[in-house]
């Protein structure tokens, strides 16, 4: 279980301090929890505070009952924390299977690397040796860095944005892979975004917005007022 206690996050600008996360708790113990709200509201931030990348400035989190507040990146991973950027990094010189073989800390033959590619839908044959360069699209790097999730196997994902600069069929092909995870993992997963299609499959919501935790409950609960809340604003756009 993760649990974020009164957690603060401020950084300094030219002229003061600005607080990006303002005394948020959280505990998450769900197999699928959603992330949402606004454009700078704290979503992206909140889950680098949870990977690591970023430190609390105030609070505490707790995973799995340990303290893991002032732990790194690395020392998080280990503890079993993954993390997805919006953007997956590449890698010249490094082939698919490299990666995927890192990913799960041990030696890995070339099927068990096929498998983790043909659970996020990509044709092994095509994808094993191709280096992780310019020659991928946003999709299949992103689906790539599912499948290095995937064969990580760690207790927490975190995926920030994984629609974020892709077209509309990678991004079938994403909510098809996202449903399969959540029937295969045995951990929870949580992902930062603002797609419908993405917040449907959740078991719980959280709604971020002005750094605070607006709302935090289950999916049936949240979405629909989210939906009636995002119409109402968009015919409030339309007759203003």
């Amino acid at each position: 279980m993760l649990e974020l206690i009164n957690v603060s996050f401020e950084v300094d600008t030219e002229n003061e301090k600005k607080e990006i996360l303002k005394d948020v708790s959280l505990k998450i113990d769900d197999r699928f929890v959603a992330i949402t709200g606004p454009n700078g509201g704290g979503k992206s931030t909140l889950a680098k505070i949870i990977a690591g990348i970023y430190q609390p400035t105030s609070g505490k989190i707790l995973f799995d009952g340990v303290d893991i507040t002032n732990m790194s990146i690395t020392d998080r991973a280990k503890m079993g924390i993954s993390f997805a950027f919006q953007q997956p990094v590449r890698f010249k010189g490094l082939t698919v299977k490299d990666l995927i073989t890192l990913a799960a800390g041990k030696k890995i033959n070339v099927s068990d690397a096929c498998t983790y590619l043909s659970e996020v839908g990509l044709c092994a044959r095509d994808y094993i040796d191709r280096e992780v360069n310019a020659s991928l699209s946003g999709g299949e790097l992103k689906r790539i860095e599912i499948a290095m999730i995937m064969a990580r196997g760690t207790k927490l994902s975190v995926f920030d944005e994984p629609e974020a600069g892709i077209d509309l069929w990678s991004f079938n092909n994403l909510i098809r892979v996202f449903e399969k995870m959540y029937d295969k993992t045995a951990g929870s997963i949580i992902i930062i975004s603002h797609q419908e299609r993405i917040l449907n499959i959740a078991d719980k919501i959280v709604v971020v917005a002005g750094g605070k935790v607006k709302q935090y409950g289950p999916k049936n609960d949240i979405l629909p007022e989210l939906l009636g809340r995002g119409a109402a604003e968009s015919s409030c756009k339309a007759f203003g």
